[in-house]
């Protein structure tokens, strides 16, 4: 098996150059699936694993449009089609300097398992444009969103592909890329998801990742007779995600003492509670200020500026009971998961897409942390997604109430996925195994049952 491995890992480095991010989504999920495939060789006969490595589609296009100046700007604009074994692919679009091929394919290839194991029947995608919406008015994002839109319009629909919003893509960047696609294809459908609540949306889906998370992380305490009450929560990041982490470790009595931006990082040993988070909420989302005026504005505030030369997150340095990184990939390094151990965290939920290194990864199994990869912890946005997706089709709105019970009720079935397939294949407690697991087994049957296509 180990030279099985060897080989898979060596064919996709050499067919996929200079996409590292891809490389480390592929090569965890490999590390997990070596017990499934000693036990059905019926899968690597099949070719499984390599057929899911490999998109089905990759649609890549020029973005052109004009700046408040009248300058001609031009991007680049991508949607990965990775997976439709069990459903239209589903996934976000970023908008964002660093996005590249390579980024997308990971967070494409992250999207197959994390669709698979929220029960809905969706499959993976991932898009974007290498386009920063900072610092830009409206009316030029409207332009970026109509040029891009112009070209992806081809190749999505709501029963072939339903891209979401993602880093730098929130309701308003997803409102001009539905109406373009509506004056393009004389259509109203549910195509994308994340609309605004007058027009399709579905309550609790800016909620819904930050939400699930904490949800996630109550599970995995309560398989120890703990709940998230008292508990000293770290959280990275200062966007939806973080914020709404916040709000939901709030509700079950939890204290978060951290945000972060790209600038640095805030640390409050008093608790960000309601009052605070609804200033964060109006920094970020109305002003887009940077988290450093949280300090200017609270007392007892510690602010610390993020530098090159350090050679760790001082965010992870902290003393805490559970931490939840939202802010982006590879976010913990293995030095930095070593002073969460070292810390007293017990449990990390990830709320941002593979924001742990490998070998940070491992220092989490070796310490036999409670420890929950996106994949897993973060699929309650993607599921209240799927909802949205089931309220168009039906022409039907839910209340707030019955979204939440019913990503509730996701997140724990999430959960249960993972214990039960991890212990199936003897790494009981191995949330990693069992998410990899959990997910491969379903889109590796429906491709078996479909045949070679």
């Amino acid at each position: 098996m180990s030279s099985y491995v060897k080989d898979f890992m060596d064919e996709i480095k050499a067919k996929n150059p200079a996409q590292p991010e891809f490389h480390q989504a592929v090569q965890e999920v490999v590390n997990s699936l070596t017990l499934v495939l000693e036990r059905h060789p019926e899968y690597r006969k099949a070719k499984i694993l390599e057929r899911i490595a490999e998109a089905e589609r990759v649609i890549m296009f020029r973005v052109s449009w004009m700046d408040d100046a009248g300058e001609i700007r031009v991007n680049r604009g991508y949607r990965i089609q990775m997976n439709s074994a069990i459903g239209p692919y589903k996934g976000g679009l970023r908008f964002h300097p660093t996005v590249n091929l390579g980024i997308l394919k990971f967070l494409a290839f992250e999207q197959v398992f994390k669709n698979a194991l929220t029960t809905l029947p969706m499959g993976g995608g991932k898009g974007g444009c290498d386009f920063d919406p900072k610092g830009k008015s409206d009316n030029e994002v409207m332009r970026l969103c109509q040029s891009f839109m112009s070209e992806l319009f081809r190749h999505i629909g709501p029963d072939t592909d339903v891209p979401a919003g993602d880093i730098g893509v929130g309701g308003r960047e997803i409102g001009f890329l539905f109406g373009q696609y509506r004056k393009l294809r004389n259509e109203v459908t549910g195509v994308l998801t994340g609309k605004g609540l007058d027009w399709g949306g579905s309550l609790i889906r800016p909620e819904a990742t930050g939400y699930g998370a904490v949800y996630f992380a109550a599970e995995m305490l309560g398989t120890r007779n703990q709940t998230l009450e008292g508990k000293s929560c770290l959280v990275s990041g200062s966007g939806n995600v973080a914020q709404y982490t916040i709000e939901k470790i709030n509700q079950l009595g939890g204290k978060a003492v951290t945000l972060s931006d790209s600038n640095g990082l805030i640390y409050d040993p008093a608790g960000i509670d309601a009052k605070k988070l609804d200033f964060v909420m109006d920094l970020k989302n109305i002003r887009r200020g940077r988290i450093k005026e949280y300090a200017d504005k609270f007392k007892g505030v510690t602010y610390t500026p993020l530098t090159l030369n350090l050679d760790h997150n001082p965010i992870w340095n902290i003393k805490a009971d559970c931490a939840f990184p939202s802010a982006t990939q590879n976010e913990i390094t293995a030095k930095d998961a070593k002073n969460l151990v070292n810390n007293g965290v017990s449990v990390v939920a990830e709320g941002a897409n593979m924001p742990t290194t490998q070998e940070g990864v491992d220092v989490f199994l070796d310490a036999r942390i409670m420890y929950a990869p996106g994949k897993a912890a973060n699929a309650g946005g993607v599921a209240t997604s799927g909802l949205e997706m089931s309220q168009n089709s039906t022409r039907m709105s839910w209340t707030r109430e019955e979204v939440d019970g019913r990503l509730h009720q996701i997140m724990k079935s999430i959960h249960r996925t993972c214990v039960d397939a991890a212990a199936a294949y003897g790494t009981p407690g191995n949330y990693v195994n069992g998410a990899n697991i959990g997910g491969f087994l379903k889109v590796a049957r429906a491709m078996l049952e479909q045949g070679l296509v």
